[in-house]
């Protein structure tokens, strides 16, 4: 279905619906483009963010730490039965 047949439906439909159900349809649809326009916002800044050299100092960073370097630490106060 092509989006302008999609308009037409909601246009139809809407024209049916009471107006307390024609204003959830319009409060429904603010929502979704303000979500649209957070994602197009975000997806915006990580380009900038992606393209900058602010960070690159973290690839040059030597590696301080590995896996051999983590340690267990135990709850000494849960008995031991309930690990």
């Amino acid at each position: 279905m092509k989006k302008e047949a999609i308009i037409e439906k909601i246009i139809k439909t809407l024209h049916v619906l009471p107006f307390e159900k024609a204003e959830e349809i319009a409060d429904f649809a603010d929502f979704i483009l303000k979500k649209h326009e957070e994602y197009i916002l975000q997806k915006g800044i990580y380009k900038l963010t992606e393209d900058s050299e602010t960070f690159n100092f973290f690839n040059e960073e030597e590696v301080l730490y590995s896996v051999k370097d983590i340690k267990k630490k135990t709850l000494s106060f849960i008995p031991k039965g309930l690990l």
